[in-house]
């Protein structure tokens, strides 16, 4: 069963590249003869796993909000947990069910493309960690002109049946920063559900 990781070393850059994210899907899972679920009305937690807060924080409020918007409440999973227990399932899962959580919105960044080139950037924005034995800076060429494609991990979990409903790596060109990001893979996410049966139609 995928679980919550520890933040992921490798961060992508947090950059304005003036051009609109677009997302896709490289796989996608579904719980076999999972129903459709409606998340009206339910207290769904939302956890972005990140080294740095500020990231967390920026995450979680942007995943919560588009969870409002589709009918939940959504929580931003950093009221309910201190980041240094997000790499303890028993510990995250138990605390969510005691905070009153049906499901929980697992998001992590699992790697990023780097463009190839010669100017200076920082890496590490988004998981807010440093990998170790490199450094934290990569060479590139014209950040105008070069695309930068991050991948994050999504997971649907149901806290009531202690199942996993969904889960998806997914690709996500030029995010402008964390909260654009979290939205343009919210958003494509629920798609997907709903094409694949798993998330009623609004």
């Amino acid at each position: 069963m995928p679980r919550p990781y520890p933040a992921f070393l490798l961060g992508a850059t947090l950059l304005s590249l003036g051009a609109c994210a677009t997302t896709t899907f490289t796989s996608t899972w579904k719980a076999p003869d999972e129903q459709t679920i409606n998340p009206a009305g339910k207290i769904i937690a939302a956890v972005f796993v990140s080294g740095d807060e500020r990231n967390r924080h920026a995450a979680e409020d942007a995943l919560a909000r588009d969870l409002n918007a589709r009918g939940a409440h959504g929580v931003p999973g950093y009221t309910l947990l201190p980041n240094q227990i997000l790499g303890d399932d028993e510990d995250t899962f138990a605390r969510l069910k005691e905070a009153g959580a049906n499901e929980i919105v697992v998001m992590r960044v699992v790697g990023a493309d780097r463009p190839p080139s010669f100017t200076k950037i920082d890496v590490s924005s988004f998981a807010g960690t440093e990998e170790p034995g490199r450094a934290n800076w990569i060479r590139v060429n014209n950040v105008r002109n070069s695309a930068v494609v991050v991948s994050v991990e999504t997971l649907v979990y149901s806290l009531n049946r202690d199942e996993l409903l969904w889960s998806s790596t997914s690709r996500t060109t030029n995010p402008q920063d964390i909260a654009h990001l979290v939205n343009e893979v919210a958003n494509a996410s629920a798609k997907e559900m709903v094409k694949q049966g798993l998330l009623a139609r609004q």
